[in-house]
Parts: structure tokens; C-alpha cells; sequence
């Protein structure tokens, strides 16, 4: 039988029962209308918490840390016996830097440091009090950092500060009743950043330092927005008049590291490398890859709970498949009279089977697009303003279907189709052409 030929048979054959065929069909646009609305919430929230983050960090950056070993460590005990010698310190000194520099894959080191003194900004009788730290590179957009307004050009005596810090401004002598302090016009504006430090006789000593505010960062919801960046080599000067002596790089270090990748795919394995090297890195595909682990997860099983109502539909298939071949018993005898062989006799039926669950499984993926374009619409408003309360970017589709998801759903209600049809089909193919004829 050519394909053409058995084509038109199975549509001539399901458009004769036009009602029955549409009940059928009904459970499987139910069955996979459900597949495809909860993979695609799961796959709509699983974009949205990763777009957020990526909006909070760079996903680029690896965060390197000095690795401290040597006297005080706690001895390790071997399998064999015998105690294993504590891990060799590896500090973060210019020739560190130049190490990682030179691995594959890196794209520039950031030195970074934080300021190891109390610190508060003060504007008139209002103060703030921000973290402070510096990163050592001419061109701060590299860290990703975005401006509500200003410039991120740093030159000497001059920050830019977080849009959380420039509206938490207070007086220290304000009591209840009184009017709250206006928040002070920051940007361009020289404010006074007063240090503390503390001498062996508990004595505190404090030290103004002028700064001019040239940029206010924009809220993400990260550290950024209730810190206040400065230059390194003004971080350096104000932590060694903390200390009372000169900083030596290239014996003490840096705090910490930034090393930024060419292409996100390579951080991880970065991470890995520096690691082996002896020093202490994370970064921030290990949350996201945490984050798509998890909601894989959430996707197996909403799609584990869509797929018992396709189990159901399988049933009704079969169950309408049973009930076609009674109907039919004498037609089928009589295709095996006139020539037609078991396989043509199964491959009619299995056609139709799988015909119901082609024609269930289009209408199951219109439906839960109709239903995806509802949701969508109904949570947009939601989404936006938790977006604006949070200060994060704004929200994506709640729920995304993505391009792969028809397909597979209408794959796989097919093949639910098939294996139901499955059992009647050869219960058909089987039946002796003399006994069907006579069949009642």
C-alpha cells in the first residue's frame, strides 16, 4: 500500500466518526495543553530568576581569594596514619596578579580592596555610612557598573557613591517629632568623608578627608548600592594611616581579585584552574547553574504531573480503538479477503491512533499558548511592580515556550496515540478473515 493511498484511508476513516474521534482528542489537547503550560511557567520563571541575577552581577567575573595556611592550621590526618602538612599561603601580590593574568581565557585582573577603618560621609549635620572599597582600573564600566547619573571616571578625591547611600542621609541628633532631614543633592557636591582609628590607649583619632561625588550608581539590588567607591590609591593611603605604615603589595597583597573571563561559558572551568593554582575562587555561574539545576527539576516534574492527564487521554484512545475494531470486525475480514496482509491491516490502525493524538496534541499546544499569552498578560503587572520595588530589571514572560516544546509535545502525544492504538491494532491484524466475515 503506498503512503499516499494509506494516508487518505486513515482521514477517510476518523472523519467517519467525527464525535467520537473529538472526545477522544479532547483528554489529549488536555493532557498536553498541561505538558506545555507548567514546562513553560517553569521555563518562565527559570529565565526570569537568571536575568535577574545576571542584572545584579557580571557573570564574566570570578572573585579571587588569598588562601592562608602555614603555623596555627589545623593538621589533617592521612588515611595511611600520620598527619598531612596545611595547605601553602598564597596571597594575592603583584606577582600573583601577573600570574592569573596569564591563563587561558582571561581577559584583564581587577585588584580590589575595602577600607579597614570606620568611615561616614557626612553633607551639614547629616551623615551616612557606606562600605567603602576600590577597584584598580581606569575604566569602571568593565565591572558593570551602571550610572543613574554622573561619570565613572575616578580621579584623585573624588567617589562615586550608591543610590541607596545617597538617599539614607540622617542627622544623628534628629528626635521623633521633628520633621524628617531632606535627602542632600549629592552629585558634583563636596561632601566630607571623616575616618576613625583607635590607638593603643583606646584613644579615637579621626581624620576629614574632602571628596567630591562625581556619579551616583544606579540600584541592582548589589553591593553597589549601599557603597561608595573610591580610588585605589586613596584606599591605600587612607588604610595605611589606619595602620600606621606603608602597604607593601608585594608582600601583603590584595583583598580580593577580579578576574574577568572572555566568554561566560569558561568561567567555571576558570574557577577550577585558579583553584588548582592554590588560591580561593567563586563565581557567579555557580549560583546560576544552581539556579537551572533546580528548576530543571521544578520542569521534570510539572511535566510529570501534565503527563498523568495524557495517560488518562491514552486510555480513551485505546478504549475508542477497542470499540472501532467491533464496529468494524466484517470490514476488516473482508480487507484480508481481498489481499490486505496483518501489517497493512496494523499499520491502518495504529495510523488512526496515532492520528488522534497528532490532531489532540495541535490542539493542546494552541490551547496552552492561548493560555500562556493569559497568564502572561495577567502577571505582567504583578511582575513590574515587584520589579520596581525591588529595583531589579524589569520582568520577562511569566511563562515561555520555548521553540523545542510544540515539537516534543507534539511528538510525544503521537506516540501516546501509537502505543495505545497499540494493542487494538493487533488484536485487528490477527483476526481470521472466515471469522470476521461472519462476525455479527
Amino acid at each position: 500500500m503506498r503512503l499516499f493511498d494509506l494516508l487518505a484511508l486513515i482521514f477517510y476513516n476518523l472523519s467517519r466518526r467525527k464525535g467520537r474521534v473529538a472526545l477522544t482528542a479532547i483528554g489529549v489537547v488536555i493532557g498536553t495543553a498541561a505538558v506545555v503550560l507548567l514546562v513553560a511557567l517553569a521555563t518562565g520563571l527559570q529565565r526570569n530568576a537568571t536575568r535577574n541575577f545576571a542584572g545584579i552581577t557580571d557573570l564574566t567575573m570570578v572573585q579571587v581569594y588569598p588562601k592562608y595556611g602555614g603555623e596555627g592550621n589545623i593538621m589533617m590526618a592521612k588515611p595511611g596514619g600520620g598527619a598531612e602538612q596545611p595547605s601553602q599561603t598564597k596571597l594575592l601580590t603583584t606577582q600573583a596578579i601577573q600570574e592569573l593574568a596569564g591563563l587561558e581565557g582571561v581577559q584583564m585582573v581587577i585588584p580590589r580592596d575595602s577600607l579597614r577603618w570606620p568611615g561616614r560621609v557626612k553633607v551639614g549635620k547629616l551623615e551616612a555610612y557606606p562600605y567603602v572599597f576600590a577597584v584598580d582600573t581606569e575604566d569602571l564600566s568593565v565591572m558593570g557598573y551602571e550610572l543613574l547619573d554622573g561619570t565613572l571616571k575616578l580621579e584623585r578625591g573624588t567617589a562615586l557613591i550608591g543610590e541607596s547611600v545617597a538617599k539614607s542621609f540622617n542627622d544623628p541628633n534628629w528626635r521623633p517629632g521633628q520633621p524628617q532631614p531632606e535627602q542632600p543633592q549629592l552629585l558634583g557636591q563636596q561632601v566630607r568623608f571623616i575616618l576613625t582609628r583607635w590607638t593603643q590607649e583606646g584613644t579615637t583619632v579621626e581624620k576629614t578627608i574632602p571628596l567630591r561625588i562625581v556619579g551616583i550608581l544606579k540600584q541592582k539590588m548589589g553591593e553597589t548600592d549601599y557603597a561608595m567607591v573610591v580610588r585605589m590609591d586613596d584606599l591605600t593611603a587612607w588604610n595605611e594611616w589606619g595602620n600606621g605604615k606603608r602597604i607593601n603589595r608585594n608582600k601583603e597583597g590584595y583583598e580580593m581579585v577580579m578576574v574577568k573571563a572572555k566568554d561566560s561559558r569558561d568561567v567555571t572551568k576558570l574557577a577550577d584552574t585558579i583553584n588548582n593554582l592554590g588560591y580561593q575562587a567563586s563565581t557567579p555561574m555557580e549560583f546560576v547553574q544552581g539556579i537551572n539545576n533546580f528548576y530543571t527539576i521544578i520542569q521534570i516534574v510539572f511535566g510529570g504531573i501534565g503527563a498523568i492527564a495524557l495517560l488518562v487521554a491514552a486510555i480513551g484512545i485505546a478504549n475508542t480503538m477497542t470499540m472501532a475494531i467491533l464496529e468494524r470486525t466484517r470490514e476488516i475480514g473482508l480487507m484480508k479477503a481481498i489481499g490486505a496482509t496483518n501489517r497493512n491491516v496494523m499499520t491502518i490502525f495504529l495510523g488512526e491512533a496515532a492520528g488522534i493524538g497528532l490532531i489532540g496534541g495541535l490542539g493542546g499546544v494552541l490551547l496552552a499558548w492561548g493560555l500562556a499569552q493569559v497568564v502572561n498578560v495577567l502577571a505582567a503587572g504583578y511582575l513590574a511592580s515587584q520589579a520596581a520595588m525591588m529595583g531589579g530589571q524589569e520582568a520577562g514572560q511569566a511563562a515561555y515556550i520555548a521553540p523545542w516544546l510544540p515539537l516534543f509535545a507534539l511528538a510525544f502525544s503521537t506516540l501516546v496515540g501509537l502505543v495505545s492504538g497499540l494493542y487494538p491494532a493487533l488484536r485487528a491484524a490477527t483476526m481470521v478473515p472466515v471469522l470476521a466475515l461472519k462476525y455479527e
